[in-house]
């Protein structure tokens, strides 16, 4: 059965408001995802909401149905509240009619399974959780296995991220390591690590990649670190022929990735 919340002061609305901050987030271990589309992407990739959070009086939908019906008979909880409760839950004038609570999972590098996939993308230092959000969607179009994000990036599980990454997050893989913890990780088994440089680097369409390849990309404004790019076993230039000196860190891998796939 569904539960009606009316008042703006009740417990649940509160704890689902607290689950915008980062803070909150962690502490709580759960996220929110706004959106049928995006509920119906997790629904698809294997992952149901704990609650869901639907608007009274919209329009019916079938897929709303069904993930009503999925989320009940897997023993989560279904809510009903006004449109200007669900507002204020995702701090949105215009939220759209149904929200989903999701349990964060398990990121750590040990549950990744490196022979899954040839390609990976790797993200060093990303801040902005747009870039971070376009990688996941990157990843999920060329077949990647999915995205590490190493040293202090961007939350995968924010909103600006789940809603930039496409639904990506949930059919992505998403590991989290500081860069020493990763690099023993990657030299334990096959791997290349490839990144963007200017330190004796060859051209990125005559280069010779090789699979399971980790496309290594850099923080936004500083890019990486001179001793992370030591330690890639490729550097490849890409060229700039108007005034711009480098991409956008998304649109960088998505370059690479492309032509990585292109030439495995």
């Amino acid at each position: 059965m569904r539960r009606q919340i009316t008042g703006f002061s009740n417990p649940t609305v509160k704890y689902l408001r607290s689950l915008r901050d980062k803070k909150h987030r962690k502490r709580a271990g759960q996220f929110l995802v706004e959106g049928l589309r995006l509920l119906e992407d997790a629904r698809e990739g294997g992952r149901l909401p704990r609650q869901i959070v639907m608007a009274e009086g919209r329009d019916p939908h079938p897929l709303i149905d069904r993930l009503e019906a999925d989320v009940d008979a897997a023993g989560g909880e279904v809510i009903e509240t006004t449109p200007d409760i669900l507002t204020k839950i995702t701090g949105k004038s215009n939220s759209q009619s149904v929200v989903g609570v999701f349990d964060e999972w398990d990121t750590g590098l040990e549950h990744l399974n490196r022979d899954a996939a040839q390609i990976w993308l790797v993200a060093q230092a990303l801040r902005d959780p747009g870039n971070l959000g376009t990688m996941l969607r990157t990843g999920d179009a060329v077949g990647a296995g999915g995205l590490i994000l190493i040293d202090d990036c961007a939350d995968p599980f924010s909103a600006e991220a789940v809603r930039a990454s496409m639904g990506a997050v949930f059919t992505q893989s998403v590991a989290q390591a500081r860069w020493e913890d990763f690099v023993p990780w990657l030299r334990s088994g096959s791997g290349q690590l490839v990144a963007a440089s200017l330190r004796d680097a060859v051209p990125y369409r005559a280069a010779p990649y090789a699979a399971p390849c980790f496309i290594l990309v850099g923080n936004e404004s500083q890019g990486l670190p001179e001793a992370y790019e030591a330690e890639c076993d490729l550097r490849v230039t890409m060229p700039m022929r108007g005034r711009a000196d480098s991409l956008n860190a998304a649109i960088a891998g998505a370059v690479l990735a492309y032509e990585v796939l292109d030439n495995l």
